[in-house]
């Protein structure tokens, strides 16, 4: 027997399989010829074994195999044979010669058989053999056919291997040529990949191969392969075959296509018998359109002869044709499926170079061939990744692989070992030679610097500086030993370095790699060509002779230069240098064409920007250092506004790269810090460089980082890079690559993460195994806080090894092994381990949840546990509780034992989860039993376990076995069974006591014999309970006579149930709360329960409905058992407790008629303590309100009568008014939209006055008299209300005759009731006729207000308000008529009314008075057009002496205040008068009629007006010399030209001035001196107001010299100003004398504490003061601790603002407690501080001390729900609060219901303010219910509060008080 095949490749035995399919089937039809030829080849004992195969096939086969065994001579001798003796297919006679070799078979025959002896062949087999004999004429057009294929495929041999063969040796050669060749490499196998990456398959416009969210699952993977599986499927099929193989820059694409030729040259390759290679550089020179046979002949070996039937041959072969396409990247021309010819191409027709590629792959030109194409990762057309049959990437070197190159490369030197050892400990230059290309680069400049120094080698840092060295290298390779330096070599080169550089830089701009001689200068040739860095070919554009063709040795080479051409061409500015380094447009833009051939430039023009290439370019360039550090500083800016952009995962590591390359710390830390949100990369390949890039970056930051990867294909060299990252807090991977190999490689780059918190390796494949040495290492990071190994293969990991190795880990929080199909065997003994762990603290395991949490440092053991500690240390027993979820897991009964041992095994439990389990009433009783000896602190869940009320049963038995149990939740619907515990570890493992002990709130009342118990909670819902199996339940319930809470609610217990369970309710003495909702009860349930108001006194609310949603709830007293003797008996007590608190019947949404309601009301009529009754949404008829009214004199107690959603007719809205005269105890009667009614009611009967609030009723005329007839029977109304209505004028007109007949003391509001002009102005007659009427408001604008005033007793107050009322001319005459008929008015004011100039001037001469002051106001825009002058001659027209004038530009105001004398000057002397003053006399007797009619001028106010010189003068010397002029106030003005200075001259002369204002006015320093004399002319200043100007420290210690003699001031307002220290301190001196002040306002200046300190020392002296205002300071906590000291001495302090003065809570509770003192205080704003829980607590505790207090102001001082309850309680007693403002705080519902039921008890509250607050449904709604037994409460804001807009909706229908927006 010969040896089998034995080839080292593809050899004989690849292309015998390749022929096995084709032959199989050929033969299988001439069966019987081939048994009788084997016998010439096979021994017949062998053939005698086939005897038993019956198929056909499968006896061929089976011969097949056995001539294979028999050797590789008998296989060829065989196949020749076959070949002569039939007539095979062509392209399988073809392999089949191949296979067997050249030569004849009477050469080959060594059986020695005679050749007569041959077998007859059946017809048509053997025809071959009898053609060749008769008539040979086809045979030799055939032979001739195969001849010439044959010629040319030795000629392709001898081709290839004169072009590529010489690099067989190319790592031997590379060392004996004379000249350098760069990248010239020792060939060394390849890491190849074979990929299914889905990324490959987006768009080439959309580059984004970090797409999220793709596949990335286990079928996805990537698995090496060798070169020769990259043709290991290529068979006779017929459709071609397209292999894509891609890899980055330098992995070796190029290289790997020139072995493989050169490989097929040598034979490795049989089953191709032509192979053709083509370098799309190369296609790119063609301009013209070839045929196919053009494009394999003229473009790559023309054939000898018969180029015709070579191609034909080429055809019939064509499965046996390898085409290789290199280079797909560099083709510059579109490649897209528009390029395919439509339909099949003729052979002979001429295509461009993208159509014949594009036809060749789709199989429509040579079909059958293979296609092999090499690319980078960016150029990919849809088209070829939608055929293509194989798809891998050429990783280049691994560490094994850079070993076997570099030891190639240095295998002549003595140095190489030293070599080797020189890259395995530099990890960067590793990571780097895992690049062929640099690699190659390394090694160069490795050998030259070992040559040169033999000890210490210093290699560059980057790739950028490892090509400039290398460039230096070639240089002075060439001058040998005699070489100059570097420097001087530079030099003597440059012209043609920077002749390169040019080159390289168009050939890139032009998308051109190729170049021809005559593009090259001849100097540049030479020495590119002398130094290796071009290569030369022969480049063929058609079938004539072929040209030169030179192009750089690598792309990146290209580049390289073309960067450097950037770097130190003059021609290139900083400008044009920026916008050809376009990183952000290559990055992000869809369109790639700019910049496709370009995928290192902008990585060397970063390296070029360091500082270790500054010299090298300052050389080249011949620049000064500072011309070439402008350009590195540009390409370093735009690299940090790049930083500052979003870039997806690939695009931050390419910014990586670049960073590494410019080596610049300060660089690498901007741009770290502004990618440090977050490091996230998915679904593309990450390398060790890329690695060593982004560490690089990471350590470079400041802050750190989070990494994310997520389907990224790396090596497990990456992760040793890794290991050097120390900015690394939370790391993550996800991919199913992940195995245990990664996790063991992992492990060994952890210890090196010294800030790593968080660990994720999710959907990977971890086994236990690996799952273990990964926890081995993670216990070595005592840093690490938290693990994620979800979604692997974990199912049986070793427990107790790993949970022993958790606790080691002080840090650690939280483990994550969910979706690990871990068994159920192994989540119990994980259960265990978890308990015994000292700590973990929960373990949560949900069907595939598995999740352990940990509580960090587990501190001491207790001493009970102390004794054996070292003899037990594995069951030591964590110090703090634990939580243990068994959820869904199928644990049964027969697990109950084990579950029990394990929770029994741990005295710290907090809550134990077994729901979605199997244990059913077995199981569960079972454990209920052994619960009292559990220590369970918080709940068990036994939810989802196939409960039956017998189970339920069980559960509430052990409530009185288990003393801790404080809650049973039970629900058979949903499944629901959860137990609560005491935290109190009083009840802790304690035996079932004989008796309950039971809570007192009394001492007279069992004295110290009492004990508390708690009390506990039983909640049966949804659980479709009969009234038949509530006995069943109730004698279980009777042993639980501590309940407090039960819950029946949602079954089917009916009337029946009910009157059961009241039977049995005495039993439960300690019962709170019961709830009875949902149980299908009737109206004759409500009776009995409102009858068992009257039975069980300790009822304290009842609220029912029989609505939709049925709701009884009942409420009770707190009672008080007292033990005698040695055994518990009851007492119960109805009283005194809840007594005087009174108890609460509602029925809602229950349909009761007249009948009912008379049945109800009996019955509520003998409840005593009665105080309210809501009956809301029971559609009560006329009849059934007016029977309800009757009652009301019976219900004794009553207080607040509700009726809310129930539609009231205008004759009951009659009647509800009408209960004030059944009911004396009636206070108030309220009806909202005719749906609401509320009916308040007093202790007394005539206590206090009575009102009636009828708004939003649909109230109109015809209801007018009958209303009125109700309204005065009753005498004392206070008010009356019929806002919203619809009376209209009549309505108006018939009311106001009703006026005269209620002489009494009232406010009438009847707003928004269609009130016209005439309207108005017949009530303006009414009001002037009227003698108690004393105010009447009116506004016609969307307000629509109207409210008249009246009052019995004599009160001289007489005022108008019209508002907007759009007046025409026709209703000022009237209104002016009307007025001059109303003699004893004492105050008018008209806003906004149409009221123009003209009319303003009639309205003053209808004005007028008997005696005494008359106010009136005008605010009309024409007001700010005015100029002064205009309204003081305006103003004169007036009757009367002037007493005020008043000018508010801003308000468009004009006020005059006017003094009647006795006795008024005739009309006709008026009228005289003003015609003395007609337009010629009028300004010369202007100025003197002023004087006159303002001589008893007391107030002057004007503000925003700008005084011209002659208003000026006439101010300064007319008005303020009045002798009578106490108050003068000019703010916000400007005094043009003279300025302030000319008005501080007049001051001096009002020596009678009390009040002056000079606010706003922009006083400069230089004025305060001038200020200062004005005022020491001033004795009898009383209010000096100087706020929001620029008075600094000078100008306050100024001041305070005039402040020193004014013993009259009562008040200062500095505010807003600039003073600091040294002002407050001198003011504080004066103020130690100024025992009158009242009133000082310091807000919004600058001191200090310091500052504010020595002020409330002096302040301390002001006895009188009684407004403080210091808000918007910075005072601080020690100032506040001062004013704290400082109180006590100001006693008569009512007003204190300290809003926004930064305290704390120090600060904040030494104020809070001093405050009591002051008893008088009626308003506090503390807003805007900080001051603390504790400062809240204070405060609310000194509430009750101010009985004055109207308002107080906590804005934005973190208020929380715990302070709520206190501050409440404080605000309950402040009698005469009436506005609180609690905005923007942290109060929530809890605080919401607080506040809620303090509003009762605040009378006079008026409003609320709970804006941007946290208060949500709940809350609101419990405002709302509040709010209705509030009346006098004008508004609740709760703006911006997570209110659900439909609730805030219905809540403000029902009360508009409530403002949510």
């Amino acid at each position: 027997m010969q040896p089998p095949f034995q080839n080292d490749d593809l050899d004989l035995e690849a292309a015998v399989a390749s022929a096995r399919p084709q032959l199989v089937e050929f033969l299988s039809h001439h069966l019987g010829w081939l048994l009788t030829t084997s016998r010439r080849f096979l021994p017949g004992v062998v053939l005698n074994s086939l005897d038993g195969i019956t198929d056909h096939r499968e006896k061929v086969s089976v011969l097949l195999d056995l001539l294979e065994k028999a050797g590789p001579a008998t296989w060829k001798q065989f196949a020749q044979y076959l070949c002569m003796e039939c007539d095979l297919p062509l392209d399988l006679e073809i392999l089949l010669i191949s296979s067997a070799g050249e030569g004849n078979f009477s050469q080959k025959q060594e059986a020695g058989t005679d050749v007569s002896a041959r077998p007859s062949v059946p017809k048509g087999f053997a025809g071959r053999r009898r053609h060749r004999s008769s008539s040979v004429s086809d045979k030799d057009v055939k032979q001739q056919r195969l001849d010439s294929a044959e010629k040319y495929r030795h000629l392709l041999i001898d081709s290839i291997r004169q072009r590529y063969g010489s690099r067989r040796a190319a790592g031997t050669a590379a060392q004996e040529q004379t000249q350098p060749l760069a990248f010239s490499q020792a060939f060394v196998n390849l890491v190849i990949r074979h990929s299914k990456a889905s990324h490959l398959k987006e768009r080439t416009d959309k580059p984004r191969p970090d797409v999220a969210g793709a596949p990335e699952a286990e079928e996805c993977a990537d698995t090496a392969m060798k070169v020769s599986d990259l043709f290991c499927s290529v068979v006779p099929s017929g459709t071609t075959k397209v292999i894509f193989l891609f890899g980055k820059p330098g992995t070796g694409k190029t290289m790997l296509m020139h072995r493989i030729c050169q490989k097929w040259a040598e034979g490795v390759l049989p089953q191709f018998l032509f192979t053709f290679l083509f370098e799309f550089r190369q296609l790119n020179l063609l301009k013209r359109k070839l045929t196919l046979k053009e494009l394999l002949f003229d473009l790559f070996l023309q054939p000898e002869d018969s180029p015709d039937a070579v191609f034909q041959n080429l055809l019939e072969n064509a499965w046996r044709t390898l085409i290789i396409f290199d280079g797909l990247d560099e083709f510059a021309a579109n490649m897209d499926l528009s390029s395919s010819s439509k339909g099949g191409p003729a052979l002979t027709s001429r295509m461009s170079i993208s159509e014949l590629f594009v036809d060749l792959c789709h199989g429509k030109l040579l079909p059958g061939c293979t296609v092999l194409v090499t690319s980078r990762p960016k150029r990919l057309p849809n088209f070829l990744l939608n055929t293509v049959d194989l798809l891998a990437e050429i990783w280049g070197f691994d560490h094994e692989k850079v070993e076997e190159y570099v030891s190639h490369y240095f295998h002549q030197h003595s140095f190489k070992e030293q070599a080797i050892a020189h890259l395995k400990n530099n990890t960067k230059l590793l990571s780097m030679c895992l690049i062929p290309a640099l690699c190659y680069v390394v090694c160069v400049c490795l050998e030259y610097l070992l040559l040169k120094h033999q000890r210490s080698v210093e290699l560059p840092q980057t790739m950028t500086q490892f090509y400039i060295k290398m460039l230096l290298i070639f240089i002075n390779k060439q001058q040998g030993e005699h070489a100059d330096g570097e420097a001087t070599q530079l030099n003597c080169n440059k012209k043609a370095i920077l002749g390169l550089c040019d080159l390289a830089l168009k050939g890139l701009e032009d998308k051109k790699l190729v170049f021809y001689v005559g593009d090259i200068p001849e100097h540049v040739k030479e020495f590119a060509s002398l130094h290796g860095l071009l290569t030369v070919f022969e480049v063929k554009t058609s079938g004539t002779c072929p040209e030169a063709g030179y192009a750089f040795v690598h792309l990146s080479l290209q580049e390289f230069f073309a960067a450097l051409c950037l770097m130190v061409s003059r021609r290139v500015d900083k400008n044009y240098l920026k916008k050809k380094f376009s990183l952000k447009s290559k990055w992000t833009l869809k369109n790639e064409a700019k910049t496709e051939l370009m995928e290192s430039f902008h990585i060397f023009l970063s390296g070029l920007s360091s500082k270790e290439c500054r010299t090298f370019l300052m050389l080249l360039a011949e620049q000064d250092e500072a011309w070439v550090q402008d350009k590195q500083d540009a390409i370093l800016q735009s690299l940090k506004k790049l930083a500052a952009t979003h870039l997806t995962g690939p695009k931050v590591i390419e910014l990586c790269h670049c960073t590494f390359e410019t080596q610049d710390l300060k660089v690498a830390q901007h741009i770290g810090s502004l990618l440090n949100f977050k490091y996230e990369f998915k679904n593309f390949r990450l390398t060790p460089l890329d690695m060593s890039a982004l560490v690089f970056v990471i350590n470079s930051g400041r802050d750190l980082t989070y990494l994310d990867f997520a389907g990224c294909l790396m090596d497990i060299d990456s992760l040793e890079v890794l290991a050097g990252c120390n900015n690394i807090e939370h790391l993550s991977f996800r991919s199913r690559r992940c195995g245990d190999d990664f996790a063991s490689a992992l492990s060994k780059s952890l210890r090196g993460m010294g800030s790593l918190k968080k660990l994720e390796l999710t959907g990977g494949s971890i086994t236990a195994e690996g799952m273990t040495n990964l926890v081995q290492a993670s216990s070595q990071c005592l840093q690490l806080e938290e693990i994620n190994l979800q979604d692997n293969r974990i199912r049986d990991p070793e427990v107790k090894r790993v949970m022993d190795l958790f606790s080691r880990m002080e840090k650690l929080k939280k483990i994550d092994l969910s979706n690990n199909d871990l068994s159920l065997k192994a989540v119990l003994i994980l259960a265990n381990e978890v308990i015994a762990c000292q700590n973990a603290a929960e373990l949560r395991v949900r069907k595939d949840t598995v999740m352990i949490y940990f509580s960090g440092p587990s501190g001491k053991v207790p001493r009970s546990l102390d004794l054996r500690w070292e003899e037990r240390k594995e069951h030591v027993i964590p110090a703090r509780p634990v939580k243990l979820c068994l959820q869904d897991r199928s644990l049964s009964s027969q697990h109950v034992k084990e579950i029990v041992a394990i929770l029994q095994s741990c005295p710290c439990l907090s809550e134990v989860d077994l729901s979605g389990n199997k244990l059913g009433d077995e199981g569960c009783s079972c454990l209920l039993e052994s619960l009292p000896w559990i220590p369970i602190s918080k709940q068990l869940d036994l939810s989802q376990n196939c409960l039956s009320v017998n189970g339920i049963c069980s559960l509430l038995k052990s409530v009185n076995t288990c003393q801790k149990m404080m809650e049973v939740q039970v629900s058979l619907c949903h499944e629901t069974a959860v137990l609560r515990f005491t935290e109190n570890g009083e009840f802790a493992s304690l035996p079932p006591r004989e008796e309950p002990v039971f809570s007192t709130d009394d001492q007279q009342y069992g004295g110290e014999n009492q004990t508390p118990t708690a009390s506990k909670k039983i909640r049966l819902t949804d659980s479709r309970f009969q009234a038949s199996e509530l006995e069943k339940l109730c004698a279980v319930l009777k042993e639980c006579s501590s309940i407090s809470e039960l819950d029946l609610s949602n079954n089917y217990l009916g009337d029946e149930g009910l009157l059961q369970l009241f039977q049995f309710l005495p039993n439960l003495k300690m019962l709170s709360s019961l709830k009875f909702n949902d149980n299908q009860i009737s109206l004759n349930s409500v009776f009995f329960l409102a009858q068992s108001l009257s039975t069980l006194e300790h009822i304290k609310r009842m609220n029912l409905s029989l609505g939709h949603r049925q709701v009884v709830h009942l409420t009770f007293w707190e009672r008080i058992r007292v033990r005698s003797t040695s055994r518990w008996r009851s007492s119960f007590l109805a009283h005194p407790k809840h007594v005087a608190a009174g108890r609460c019947f509602r029925l809602r949404d229950c349909r009761v008629g007249p009948e009912d309601v008379t049945r109800l009301c009996q019955i509520l009529a003998q409840c005593p303590q009665l105080t309210e009754i809501d009956l809301s949404g029971n559609s009560l008829s006329d009849q059934s309100t007016e029977r309800l009214l009757s009652f009301l004199p019976y219900l004794c107690h009553l207080t607040l009568l509700s009726i809310r959603n129930n539609t009231f007719s205008p004759r009951c809205t009659v009647l509800l008014i009408n209960s004030i005269n059944l009911c004396g105890r009636i206070r108030m009667v309220e009806v909202r939209s005719s749906e609401n009614a509320f009916l308040h009611l007093g202790a007394s009967m005539r206590s206090q006055k009575t009102s009636c609030r009828l708004t939003d009723c649909a109230i109109g005329q015809g209801q007018i008299d009958e209303l009125c007839r109700v309204l005065e029977q009753r005498g004392w109304l206070a008010e009356v209300d019929l806002s919203r209505n619809q009376l209209g004028d009549e309505g108006l007109r018939c009311f106001l005759d009703h006026l005269h007949r209620v002489p009494v003391t009232c406010s009438l509001n009847l707003s928004h009731n269609r009130i016209s002009q005439d309207g108005v102005l017949h009530l303006i007659n009414a009001f002037a006729t009227s003698g108690n009427t004393t105010e009447v408001q009116v506004s016609l604008c969307s307000k629509a207000t109207l409210i008249i005033k009246l009052t019995s007793r004599d009160d001289p107050r007489k005022i108008l308000r019209l508002a907007e009322c759009n007046f025409q001319p026709e209703h000022l005459e009237k209104l002016c008529l009307l007025l001059e008929k109303c003699t004893g008015l004492t105050e008018y004011i008209s806003s906004n009314n149409n009221v123009t100039v003209q009319a303003a001037e009639r309205l003053l001469h209808s004005l007028r008075k008997n005696l005494g002051l008359l106010k009136m106001s005008i605010e009309e825009p024409w007001v700010c057009k005015e100029s002064v002058t205009n309204l003081l001659e305006l103003a004169v027209q007036a009757c009367g002496n002037i007493t005020e004038i008043t000018i508010c530009k801003d308000k468009t105001l004009f006020q005059l205040g006017v003094r009647f004398p006795h006795c008024l000057e005739k009309v006709e002397s008026v009228v005289n008068r003003l015609n003395l003053y007609k337009p010629e006399i009028k300004h010369a007797c202007f100025y003197q009629r002023v004087r006159e009619k303002c001589a008893q001028l007391q107030e002057l106010r004007w503000s925003h007006v700008e005084l011209h010189n002659d208003e000026a003068e006439m101010l300064v010397k007319i008005l303020l010399p009045l002798p009578e002029l106490k108050k003068f106030g000019l703010t916000s003005s400007s005094i043009m030209p003279t300025g302030i200075d000319y008005l501080i001259m007049g001051l001096q002369n009002c020596q009678a001035i009390e009040e002056l204002n000079l606010g706003h006015m922009k006083l400069s320093g230089a004025a305060i001196p001038k200020l200062v004399l004005a005022l020491c002319e001033m004795p009898s200043l009383k209010r000096l107001i100087l706020n929001h100007n620029s008075i600094g420290n000078d100008g306050c210690s100024r001041l305070t010299e005039a402040l020193r003699n004014m013993h009259y001031l009562e008040e200062i307002n500095l505010s807003h100003n600039k003073i600091g220290d040294p002002g407050v301190m001198n003011l504080a001196a004066v103020l130690l004398k100024m025992q009158n002040l009242k009133r000082i306002d310091l807000s919004g200046n600058s001191p200090s504490p310091a500052g504010g300190e020595k002020l409330m020392g002096a302040l301390a002296c002001c006895q009188c003061i009684e407004e403080l205002l210091l808000s918007r300071n910075v005072f601080g906590d020690r100032t506040a601790v001062e004013l704290a000291l400082c109180l006590p001495h100001m006693t008569n302090l009512k007003i204190l603002h300290l809003q926004n003065n930064n305290i704390g809570p120090a600060g904040g509770m030494k104020l809070a407690r001093a405050l009591v003192v002051c008893g008088l205080l009626e308003e506090i704003s503390l807003s805007e501080n900080d001051l603390g829980e504790g400062s809240i607590h204070a405060l609310s505790e000194g509430l009750p001390r101010f009985e004055h207090l109207r308002k107080i102001d906590l804005k934005l001082c973190g208020i929380t729900d715990d302070a709520s309850k206190s501050l409440s309680h404080g605000f309950r007693q402040c009698p005469s609060m009436e506005e609180i403002i609690l905005s923007w705080n942290a109060l929530g519902d809890g605080g919401a219901r607080e506040l809620a039921g303090a509003l009762p008890g605040m009378e006079k509250l008026k409003m609320l303010d709970l804006e941007k607050n946290r208060i949500g449904a709940c809350g609101a709604t419990k405002l709302a219910e509040q709010l209705a037994r509030c009346p006098e409460i004008q508004f609740i804001r709760l703006w911006d509060n997570p209110v659900p807009k439909g609730l805030a909706e219905k809540l403000t229908s029902q009360d508009p008080r409530l403002c949510f927006s």
